[in-house]
């Protein structure tokens, strides 16, 4: 499966406004930038989010299944999986991520605000 993997950042675009359209507080916003994410095998998925300071955050679920994610400020919502892509709507944005080459694209859409999170499988 292609999302079996590690990853790091490359690249984010937008990352403090969307965060601020979350209503998150600027200290949150810091520390959430640049995190690695970490997804392990098969059906069965485990994403992990390491952010600097040392706060992780660790989802898991089966692909084809109901399943809960839960974001940085405790939204929970079910991943469906369509057309290669994960596509997960939270209350008040939608968030995609899918493999493009040996990268792994994540789009957030809030209230017209977009964030573009791109990371990389490491040498």
């Amino acid at each position: 499966m292609a999302f079996s993997r590690k990853y790091e950042i490359e690249s984010e675009k937008n990352y403090d406004e969307f965060m601020k359209h979350l209503g998150l507080p600027s200290d949150m916003i810091e520390k959430g930038c640049n995190f690695e994410i970490v997804t392990e095998d098969g059906q069965n998925f485990t994403s992990s989010q390491h952010y600097p300071g040392s706060h992780s955050m660790t989802n898991k679920f089966t692909i084809g299944k109901d399943c809960d994610m839960v974001t940085i400020e405790g939204q929970e919502a079910t991943v469906q999986m369509e057309g290669g892509k994960e596509e997960v709507d939270f209350s008040n944005y939608r968030q995609t991520s899918e493999i493009v080459g040996d990268e792994l694209v994540e789009i957030s859409t809030i209230s017209g605000v977009t964030y573009e999170h791109v990371s990389k499988r490491p040498a």
